[in-house]
């Protein structure tokens, strides 16, 4: 059976493209599934992680990893999806060659995006390229705060937009940050935490869709 490949990707910086693939990999591996992470940003942030957690990590599910580019990324995608279940990518900021490719590949694109003006206006330019190669998107929130009038506002635009949003949210919590400097998801640093709980949440969502 061929993979799935889920393209995350988000036209601004820092929107928290990393930390989803990073969570739901983890997630997806912890239950036994063969993952393949692939990092075509320029900026390296998976591949860094991945360094951290073949150095430090034990005990941990084995995830396949490539980092590669350009023309390249076509040929990674056919080796993997005949080799693993799924293959999440994670793709540089702005609408660059590398992230078209990725997405027009995807089975499924993830938009993560902060409850901010700044982000929803960037998630835009994702989900028309997602349009345009017919790929199903959904955006996913990130790093959300408890409570406040800046995260119903940025609902009630998302919403005005029409664009699918996924049910299951990141909170703003250190456990993303304290998991991801060690080499690690929450699932595998916090397992029964309630970091892991919104990511197990998501993967459950996305089982439906994939």
């Amino acid at each position: 059976m061929i993979a799935r490949v889920v393209t995350v990707a988000q036209q601004k910086g820092g929107a928290g493209k990393t930390t989803l693939l990073v969570q739901l990999a983890t997630a997806l591996a912890a239950e036994g599934r063969k993952v393949a992470v692939v990092d075509i940003d320029p900026q390296a942030t998976l591949t860094g992680w991945m360094r951290i957690r073949e150095h430090e990590a034990r005990s941990v599910p084995e995830l396949r990893f490539a980092m590669v580019g350009g023309w390249r990324l076509g040929v990674e995608l056919d080796r993997l999806t005949r080799e693993v279940e799924l293959v999440l990518v994670d793709t540089p900021p702005h609408a660059e060659t590398e992230a078209k490719g990725a997405i027009r590949r995807a089975d499924l694109v993830l938009v993560p995006c902060q409850p901010s003006p700044a982000d929803i206006w960037a998630s835009r330019a994702t989900f028309d390229l997602a349009a345009k190669e017919a790929r199903p998107a959904r955006l996913v929130w990130m790093r959300v705060p408890p409570r406040g009038r800046a995260v119903e506002e940025a609902r009630a635009a998302v919403a005005r937009t029409g664009w699918p949003v996924a049910a299951a949210e990141l909170a703003n919590r250190q456990a993303y940050v304290g998991s991801f400097a060690k080499g690690l998801g929450v699932v595998e640093a916090e397992p029964k935490g309630a970091a892991a709980q919104e990511v197990r949440a998501l993967v459950r969502e996305l089982a439906d869709l994939l």
